[in-house]
């Protein structure tokens, strides 16, 4: 019976004061239990669309974390190497494209 006059009250016209104190109907719609179907699948497909972003920057963001942990070891690797070649020819300042070493205060060095 609630509902009934609830329904009643909805379908009705209700007047409305506007700032002329001028008498003006508006007309409200029934309201709707579910959206319809095309809303429903729209909005499953944006919410999906957003979930899938976020799950792939996600993955993006743990590749990236791997990636920087690579870069730490690797860059620890080469100062580890850099003391071998320093002990063993006294520099680490060599030429990756032929294997020329570089030694400190030679003539060549103020030519760089």
């Amino acid at each position: 019976m609630a509902k009934e006059k609830v329904e009643e009250n909805v379908k009705e016209s209700f007047k409305d004061i506007n700032k002329d104190n001028v008498k003006k109907e508006v007309e409200v719609k029934e309201r709707m239990e579910k959206v319809s179907s095309e809303h429903l699948d729209r909005l499953q497909r944006l919410v999906n669309t957003v979930n899938t972003l976020q799950y792939n920057i996600g993955k993006i963001e743990i590749q990236k974390h791997t990636m920087l942990h690579n870069l730490t070891i690797t860059q620890d690797r080469i100062a580890v190497f850099q003391d071998e070649l320093q002990k063993e020819y006294g520099t680490y300042d060599i030429s990756i494209e032929d294997g020329t070493i570089n030694y400190p205060g030679e003539e060549g060095d103020n030519e760089k």
